[in-house]
């Protein structure tokens, strides 16, 4: 017969949303556990945020020193890009992060289960959150745990599409491209989202051939248009090719021994004509799925619906003591939102407020070259919205810090409550995107108002003066324009 034991709280998954949570609800002083199928950290630092920064990080150094190294006087013949110790150093990061999980878990005293967590459902000994069973890989006994409370967060993988099957060296998904031996010469990418996007940026750094086919009009179509539009301006202009209102024809794929060829259709009749590309390697990029097969749910009441599962605004499932987070709910797939998710459900079960993260103040990150970031409406959500409309922009060329660091590309765009002066939306295309937006998540959460940004004294040279004159620029009151 299998062990028992006892919790205030298990989580499902130690990703984001899992170890987090699991941290902050043993510092409430709940006793805690986590079953983990892989490893702690989850796909966020094993296979996705961590590992491609590292990456990026490792192209655009290349990069930077073969294309603009002379003009900062850094002379650097017969430079070199060597993938595996890229790789080494990826690991390297990977394996630091993962100690300190390790650390935390220890610290607060989090018991953690290396297995397939199941929900059991109601049984004598828990009759409220149900029993999990935690089985091993190649075990036969395992282990039940009986939870007062369930966190479910177990993230998502990756989609496929019909005709392109993955196999890891020719037809890839984003896990497959972080583990190749080689940068491939030239690459198609279906998909042109954040993964999609990330990975052209990293793959042309490298000097591959890239293209970029999006069955949308724009890339990053959930940004704001004026983002998209510098980012494939910006994109073309790196030599990266960019096929926007394209389908990929499932009839025409043939994957090869040395590459593959695909044909790709435009969505509009009339654009263009149907085209056929070649490349080493494809990368689907056209989304996630939850990670919610074999976990149990046909033993509860949980709902899943259009593949997700279904919470209320206290992130709790139709079992009212199984709660989820994360990417099991849905879009958008962010590891700093599911870890936010994770406290406020923990902070339900410990009697205290909780309640939904409120969309308009989570950040949106995009670490390609130029970087993208973006909190809040766009200027269409906006204007849809009913609200009455003004912005102000300011361009990244116009910035001493972006010239000094030879990155002038972009710019920050103010989206404003013409009637209150409220900020709706702040969206950056630029370097350092991704650090930029961290100020204005806590302006917006304080309720600044764009001369309120305005006002802030930022110091100089620094690329947040363009947060300056952007909020200026709202009025008109920009200098340096």
């Amino acid at each position: 017969m299998s062990e028992t034991r006892e919790y205030d709280v298990v989580f499902l998954g130690g990703g984001p949303a899992g170890y987090v949570g699991a941290v902050y609800a043993a510092k409430l002083g709940l006793k805690t556990a986590i079953v983990e199928r892989e490893r702690l950290g989850g796909t966020c630092l094993h296979r996705g945020c961590i590992p491609t920064k590292s990456l990026l990080r490792a192209a655009e150094l290349y990069r930077t020193v073969r294309e603009r190294g002379e003009a900062f006087g850094v002379v650097a013949d017969g430079v070199r890009f060597d993938w595996n110790r890229a790789q080494a150093r990826k690991a390297e990061v990977i394996a630091t992060l993962e100690k300190g999980i390790h650390y935390l878990m220890k610290k607060g005293r989090i018991d953690v289960y290396h297995g397939t967590g199941r929900l059991l459902g109601p049984s004598i000994f828990s009759p409220t959150a149900g029993a999990i069973s935690v089985l091993a890989e190649g075990e036969a006994d395992g282990v039940v745990l009986l939870p007062k409370h369930v966190v479910i967060a177990t993230g998502s993988k990756p989609r496929s599409i019909p005709g392109l099957v993955p196999d890891g060296r020719r037809v890839l998904t984003s896990d497959d491209a972080l583990a190749l031996d080689f940068v491939p010469r030239s690459a198609i990418i279906i998909g042109g989202g954040v993964i999609g996007v990330e990975w052209a940026s990293l793959w042309r750094d490298l000097g591959a051939e890239v293209t970029i086919v999006e069955a949308m009009d724009r890339l990053l179509p959930g940004e704001d248009e004026s983002i998209s539009r510098e980012l494939r301006r910006v994109f073309q202009k790196r030599g990266i090719r960019v096929l926007t209102d394209a389908t990929l024809d499932a009839l025409g794929i043939e994957v090869r021994e040395d590459g593959l060829s695909l044909t790709v259709r435009p969505n509009s009749s009339g654009a263009r004509s149907a085209e056929t590309l070649s490349a080493d390697v494809v990368l689907v990029a056209v989304g996630r799925a939850a990670n919610i097969d074999d976990i149990g749910l046909k033993n509860t009441k949980i709902r899943v619906e259009n593949g997700w599962i279904a919470v209320n605004d206290r992130y709790q499932t139709a079992e009212p003591h199984i709660y989820a987070v994360g990417d099991v709910i849905g879009p958008p797939m962010l590891a700093h939102l599911a870890s936010h998710e994770a406290k406020r459900a923990v902070e339900h079960i410990a009697g205290r407020r909780g309640g939904r993260v409120d969309p308009r103040f989570v950040p949106r990150a995009t670490y390609a070259s130029p970087e993208v970031a973006s909190i809040g409406l766009t200027e269409n959500e906006a204007r849809a919205a009913g609200y009455a409309v003004k912005t102000g922009t300011m361009t990244f060329r116009s910035n001493g810090k972006a010239l000094i660091e030879g990155e002038a590309d972009g710019f920050v765009k103010f989206v404003v409550d013409a009637e209150t002066s409220d900020v709706l939306g702040v969206h950056v295309i630029g370097p350092r995107a991704t650090e930029l937006i961290g100020e204005v998540a806590l302006g917006m959460i304080m309720d600044a108002a764009a001369e309120e940004f305005g006002e802030a004294i930022r110091p100089h040279p620094t690329l947040s003066e363009t947060m300056t004159e952007a909020a200026l620029s709202v009025h008109g009151m920009e200098i340096h324009a």
